[in-house]
């Protein structure tokens, strides 16, 4: 009979921590950094290019495929980029070259935007912007799993994904303070802030890689029987075997979550415009509660993650979000939706930061973690490509309204799936 779930050499690099083992708060609070400069401006991007193309577009639908297919890039490109930053993972740079060249080149482009004064070259920004970010995205994510121990990684995860919300923040500040004034400015701050922040990380923790001692090359067992991997195609057709797989299966809650996210994401500014009476830039800042929220329960929530188990923890999130979205639909205001995003976000931190813990525990080998990391971009990628777009178009068919309705009608569908994976295998994602 065909197992379900990854055979027994997974098992070492995806162990418990030794008793005393601690986590090294100095390389995440420098990865965290990292994160936090290229989800500052994913962030904003995010917020503010959908009510650029509305002075080109009117329909919902069409604004949300192409804030969709701008992230479908990952798809083709964080394969073979996260199979070769495992090559370099244990080099003397690291996968740090990846990162900073990544983000130097991405930068153009996304300031570039707010001078576009044509659909072609404001289409020219957003699609350069994406294809480049897109590339080394996943690999910034995965930094982690190279300074911190497999049974620490939740925890790390809850600081890192503390960073990520403060980028909301500053993100809806921005917003709030300066795209009303100056929105040629307010696309200069966040690359300005990534530069800044990747050069730190890099300073301060990547120049000093080779003197890491990475997690899994402690002990020497770990490296016992382990398969080698010559292409990333090879392994995702290890880790897609079988059609009840359970990577397979997380891949699709993967995929529907990330795409609902995405969605509500994308599509709040116009959602504020139009349905609350707003500006662009207060409509840019409803999400700032929801990122405070966010910040204020992620460690709690991460350490409970260790013991309640990674999908269950992500298919309570679930619940959470989708009590959230409906909290909004019936009160449609100012209040009723501040309320509606900080109890959503609430249930997304909880998919933030198991996620993709969950799936790297699922790895053969700890040498395909970047890989593995691909696959998670893999399925949110797909889902951000497609859930805008899905949403925007039930929108054009009812009306901006009932938004937050169709958004809970689909993160339904998402609860079904993490119900299935969490009573199929409870134990391959607990600490």
């Amino acid at each position: 009979m065909m197992p379900d779930s990854p055979p027994a050499p997974s098992a070492a690099p995806t162990s418990a921590p030794a008793t005393g083992e601690r986590l090294n708060r100095g390389a995440v609070l420098w990865v965290a950094l990292a994160v936090f400069a290229q989800e500052a401006v994913w962030n904003f991007y995010d917020a503010q290019v959908p009510e650029q193309l509305r002075h080109y577009f009117s329909s919902a639908g069409v604004i949300g495929l192409v804030m969709g297919l701008d992230h479908s890039w990952g798809i083709f490109t964080q394969p073979w980029v996260g199979f070769y930053s495992d090559g370099l993972a244990r080099r003397r740079t690291g996968r740090w070259p990846i990162v900073l060249v990544g983000a130097v080149i991405a930068t153009v482009p996304f300031a570039l935007i707010p001078w576009a004064t044509n659909l072609p070259a404001l289409l020219a920004c957003v699609v350069g912007f994406a294809a480049i970010a897109n590339a080394f995205k996943g690999v910034t994510e995965t930094l982690i799993s190279d300074y911190v121990t497999p049974g620490n990684r939740s925890k790390a995860q809850g600081f890192i994904k503390a960073g990520v919300s403060l980028t909301i923040v500053v993100s809806s500040l921005i917003s709030l303070l300066v795209v009303d004034r100056s929105l040629h400015l307010a696309f200069a701050i966040p690359p300005l802030l990534m530069l800044t922040m990747l050069g730190l990380s890099w300073a301060f923790l990547g120049r000093h890689h080779r003197d890491a001692a990475l997690p899994e090359d402690q002990t020497e067992e770990q490296t016992e029987g382990e398969r080698e991997f010559t292409t990333p195609w090879a392994v995702l057709k290890d880790a897609l075997r079988s059609p009840s797989t359970p990577t397979l299966l997380l891949m699709v809650g993967i995929f529907c979550f990330a795409g609902m996210w995405s969605a509500l994401r994308s599509l709040m500014t116009p959602y504020g415009t139009q349905v609350l009476g707003l500006t662009r830039g207060e409509a840019g800042g409803l999400t700032l509660p929801g990122a405070v929220a966010f910040l204020v329960c992620v460690l709690p929530i991460a350490y409970l993650s260790n013991r309640l188990g990674q999908l269950r923890a992500m298919r309570h999130g679930v619940a959470l979000f989708i009590a959230g979205l409906l909290v909004g639909f019936a009160w449609p205001s100012v209040p009723g939706t501040i309320a509606s995003m900080i109890l959503s976000s609430l249930g997304y931190a909880s998919f933030a930061v198991n996620a993709l813990v969950a799936l790297w525990k699922l790895a053969p080998t700890h040498k395909v973690l970047g890989t593995y990391t691909a696959l998670y971009t893999i399925a949110s990628a797909s889902g951000m490509a497609l859930g805008p777009a899905i949403l925007g178009t039930t929108i054009d068919l009812t009306s901006w309204r009932y938004m937050l309705l169709n958004a809970a009608v689909f993160a339904g569908i998402t609860f079904a799936v993490f119900t299935r994976l969490a009573r199929r295998v409870p134990d391959r994602t607990a600490a």
